[in-house]
């Protein structure tokens, strides 16, 4: 399975990647690999995760509390997801 999500944090960025692996792992999902992009000027990520229920991409952005959304998508609109997001971080 493939999951996209969002999330909305009020944590800086490092701080964001540690709530959302903790939040996945209380939710069942068992770490077995994670990286973490963002820019330093934007209050914009992505993080990528592989676990054992399938591979997580999440898109955040700071907010005013944390709060994580996963849908569960097909492999095109996961690829696509990732695609769009790192356009947007390298500012193609």
């Amino acid at each position: 399975m493939k999951f996209i999500g969002f999330v909305k944090s009020n944590l800086g960025p490092n701080e964001t990647y540690e709530q959302v692996l903790k939040e996945l792992d209380q939710r069942g999902f068992e770490i077995n690999f994670s990286k973490h992009q963002w820019m330093g000027d934007t209050l914009f990520g992505l993080i990528i995760v592989e676990t054992n229920r399938g591979e997580i991409t999440i898109r955040w952005h700071l907010n005013q509390k944390f709060e994580l959304r996963l849908e569960e998508v097909c492999k095109n609109d996961f690829d696509e997801f990732i695609e769009d997001t790192l356009e947007y971080l390298s500012g193609d």
